[in-house]
């Protein structure tokens, strides 16, 4: 087929990449502009971009889709499909209807879930233990066109939202290249709208934890907002990331942490900072053992290490 290509991320580039290697026509990738980044903000180019220029495609960068001379560029040339992964913007109409077959996307879920800007991390931050791939014709909705075919696949235990992305962006590509393959003898079905979940744009104040929640219900915000906002709370007063932990459940005892006559720890309170053990009170009487943080302009640590270096003491306040 012949194909124009448009997306930015890391997550996108094995889709191009089979693409390529499966024999289609690229006739051009559609990514994001440079951006300043690093800390003396030289402009970076998109993952896709690189990959493309190594393979000789051409590069269109529009500041801005949504003008005639974007579109008379998008039209310059018949083709049959744009392929979409992660392109960072919304199609107008008149870019869903210009190929022969459709604008056919690759999304990171098993729609009618999760859909929206963020739904691997969401799926890791709601607990879901199956998650998937879906290819989709695009509407004008958000994520709501008709489903070409589906693929999914266990979120393993532990699993973090960048490492299920990236296993998933390979699940994606093979998808992709098989919806092409069988394009005329895939049946386009209408999403259930009645089943449909969000999974919105991530806010900074996402990540702020709430120790009020079980243990296993902060442990899945560590995992699932990666690699940003992070899942933080404050030690002293200064930000503190939890980059990885594990919950337990009810701890037998747990009251005893508490100052005399108060009842049941409060949630937030280190009930435990010595050797390795860095264990934090969550709701239901759950507790949460950090195994590595970050204080705030310090490189990630070890919870021994943060403890011995920041005199973390039993009986502290995280929040």
């Amino acid at each position: 087929m012949k194909l124009i290509f448009m997306g930015t991320p890391e997550s996108a580039v094995p889709t191009l990449r089979r693409c390529v290697e499966a024999g289609h026509e690229v006739l051009s990738v559609w990514t994001q502009p440079d951006r300043p980044a690093g800390r003396g903000n030289r402009l970076k180019a998109p993952p896709v971009k690189e990959y493309a220029l190594s393979q000789g495609l051409a590069v269109r960068q529009p500041s801005k889709i949504k003008t005639e001379e974007a579109l008379a560029l998008f039209t310059e040339s018949e083709f049959d499909a744009a392929v979409v992964v992660a392109y960072g913007r919304i199609l107008p109409p008149a870019f869903l209807r210009a190929p022969r077959l459709g604008c056919v996307n690759v999304h990171f879920s098993l729609l009618p879930k999760y859909r929206g800007a963020a739904p691997v991390n969401w799926a890791i931050v709601r607990g879901e233990r199956e998650t998937g791939v879906t290819t989709m014709l695009m509407d004008e909705g958000l994520d709501t066109g008709p489903v070409l075919l589906q693929r999914s696949t266990q979120i393993e235990e532990g699993e973090t939202a960048p490492r299920l992305l990236e296993r998933l962006s390979h699940v994606g590509a093979e998808l992709l290249v098989e919806t092409l393959a069988r394009f005329g003898e895939v049946g386009p079905r209408a999403q259930d709208d009645a089943q449909a979940t969000l999974a919105p744009i991530l806010r900074r104040e996402d990540g702020l934890i709430d120790w009020s929640l079980d243990a296993l219900e902060v442990e899945h915000r560590v995992r699932g907002f990666q690699p940003w906002p992070n899942a933080f709370t404050t030690h002293h007063g200064r930000r503190l990331i939890v980059w990885r932990a594990e919950a337990r459940g009810r701890e037998a005892g747990l009251g005893d942490a508490a100052p005399r006559g108060e009842g049941a720890t409060a949630a937030g309170t280190l009930v435990v900072a010595r050797g390795d053990d860095l264990i934090v009170a969550c709701g239901g009487e759950t507790t949460l053992k950090l195994l590595e943080v970050q204080p705030e302009g310090k490189q990630r640590l070890r919870a021994r290490d943060f403890i011995n270096g920041s005199r973390v003491q039993a009986g502290e306040k995280l929040g």
